[in-house]
């Protein structure tokens, strides 16, 4: 069974947070409500792609996020 991946409330909005893979290759979290982000990281298998989320996890959860907004 794998272990649930916690995402605190968006850094910037306080909207959730969600875990989106694109392509099937690179992952990243992004708020639901603003679009603010973290980077992507990219995998190659499935071990590197549970790692890839808990990465960009944990960026979330300590507010490495990337805007949209002026100055940004």
């Amino acid at each position: 069974m794998e272990e649930f991946i916690m995402l605190e409330e968006c850094p910037l909005c306080r909207g959730a947070g969600m875990i989106v893979h694109e392509g099937g290759w690179n992952v990243e979290v992004e708020c639901a409500d603003c679009s603010a982000h973290t980077v992507y990281v990219e995998y190659a298998s499935e071990e590197e792609k549970r790692r890839a989320e808990e990465t960009v996890a944990h960026l979330w959860n300590i507010g490495k996020v990337v805007s949209s907004e002026r100055g940004e």
